[in-house]
């Protein structure tokens, strides 16, 4: 298969940590979270160096910026998983540093734009999202058919972030009606599966708790004054009422709405990073340099010692 890169990018700065050639042919995309409002040429920079072992294959910058980090026909080092690298585009996405890992409407436009451009060059019409870790992986997709898989269902870790992952469904109907494919759902509505509403925040933290032990990928959005819980939202109808019915043999309570919201972060979210991922964040330029970055990373509670050490030995 003849492999080409997209005409949207406007900056390349190619890195070497990738596997060379895929094995696999593109049928999946992987939407990520940068964790920082970095620029198009500063996610390329983060994977520069062979020590840092991860790259991506695009990087969208908080402008909307896109660039070139691995060309398409290479597997990046992304997803924390070989086999969904060798058949998925990667994507770095600029985004807040914190939880929900909200990011920019100029983001969000391009990240739309590149899926649709990925798809196109890859003969695809159709860009699904089915919402489910199990189904998703063990689907195999037509021959006009991308899928959309997400980094937590590889390691333990939130990306692409709740912000995003509650609009993957949103993102695969408009990325498929501009493709001019067909979804059972024409009108663009999203159908989501809630499992509660609370008015205090800690009692939708506690049962996102429960359904996270269940396996379940979770997230909350705020509306109406109410917290609401949510195990993912569907541009074919069919497909909540799947999830829906999992989520009640799980022994909870589950209803399709078509209500939105605003992403909100989960008290649940463990906030504590690891020495090695706070230098990674060092040597991109997440924490700043010389006195700010010790007093910023003393004053959230890290060990600056530990990690100047341990960008010094990445970076040796």
């Amino acid at each position: 298969m003849a492999y080409t890169n997209s005409s949207l990018v406007s900056y390349t700065k190619l890195s070497p940590n990738h596997s060379g050639q895929r094995t696999h042919s593109i049928d999946r995309i992987t939407p990520h979270c940068v964790v920082g409002q970095l620029t198009a040429e500063s996610i390329c920079g983060c994977f520069t160096s062979p020590s840092i072992e991860a790259s991506c294959n695009y990087g969208i910058g908080k402008d909307g910026k896109i660039a070139l980090c691995v060309e398409e026909k290479n597997r990046s080092w992304c997803s924390s998983s070989g086999a969904n690298d060798q058949r998925a585009v990667t994507i770095e996405c600029a985004s807040d540093l914190n939880a929900p890992y909200a990011m920019t409407a100029a983001v969000y436009n391009s990240l739309v734009k590149l899926c649709t451009d990925i798809c196109k060059r890859s003969g695809k019409n159709k860009l699904l999202w089915l919402g489910d870790k199990n189904k998703t992986l063990n689907y195999s997709p037509k021959s006009d058919e991308m899928v959309l898989t997400v980094h937590r269902w590889f390691a333990n870790k939130s990306c692409p972030g709740d912000w995003l992952y509650g609009r993957l469904g949103d993102l695969a109907a408009k990325v498929t009606a501009q493709l001019g494919g067909t979804a059972a759902d024409s009108g663009g509505t999203l159908y989501r599966v809630q499992t509660g509403a609370f008015s205090k925040k800690s009692n939708a933290d506690a049962l996102e708790e429960k359904l996270k032990a269940k396996d379940f990928d979770t997230y909350m959005m705020q509306s109406g004054g109410l917290y609401k819980v949510q195990v993912g939202a569907y541009s074919v109808r069919a497909n909540a009422e799947a999830m829906m019915e999992k989520v009640k043999e799980a022994g909870f309570d589950a209803f399709i709405t078509t209500v939105s919201g605003s992403a909100v972060s989960s008290s649940n979210t463990n906030n504590t990073k690891s020495i090695d991922t706070l230098a990674r964040e060092v040597i991109r330029g997440d924490w700043g340099n010389g006195a700010e970055r010790k007093k910023r990373l003393s004053a959230a509670g890290y060990d600056y010692a530990a990690v100047q050490q341990r960008v010094n030995e990445l970076l040796s």
